[in-house]
């Protein structure tokens, strides 16, 4: 496996209706729901490791810490990135941070505005996963609970 600390990836999304609150069950108003922002934290996550996981691995996630700041309506451009801040043996923890993305003055590509990062933050924390066998994780999870 090539896993080391300091794997990133970033994630862009427009939040869309199947986005909100409302369509996930989680709320009654038309933002981003806050199941919807950590999926989105997850994929970050699962593009960092991109691929450095062994042949036939994968990981899956085992634990979450989600703060969640600021509504994003829909049609807001949210980023997420994910940075791998821990490797213990099979053990991986990502620090996430999502942020509002605004759109340059006079049109182009969006971007983040520095000078108004903080402001700009919707959520940030931490996701842990574990690296485990595809096929040994698939054939456990199928076997039914006594």
């Amino acid at each position: 496996m090539g896993l080391a600390v300091g794997l990133r990836a970033t994630v862009r999304h427009v939040v869309t209706e199947a986005d909100t609150a409302i369509e996930a069950g989680s709320g009654d108003v038309p933002v981003l729901a806050t199941p919807r922002l950590l999926a989105l934290a997850e994929a970050a996550c699962v593009a960092a490791l991109g691929a450095n996981l062994g042949a036939g691995m994968t990981s899956v996630g085992t634990g979450v810490a989600l703060e969640h700041r600021r509504a994003s309506p829909v049609g807001t451009e949210i980023e997420v990135e994910a940075e791998l801040t821990e490797l213990a043996g099979r053990r991986l923890v990502f620090a996430f941070i999502a942020r509002h993305v605004v759109p340059r003055p006079g049109g182009g590509t969006a971007v983040r505005d520095p000078d108004a990062d903080e402001e700009l933050v919707a959520g940030a924390g931490s996701v842990e996963r574990i690296v485990v066998d595809r096929a040994r994780f698939l054939a456990r999870a199928a076997v039914p609970l006594a």
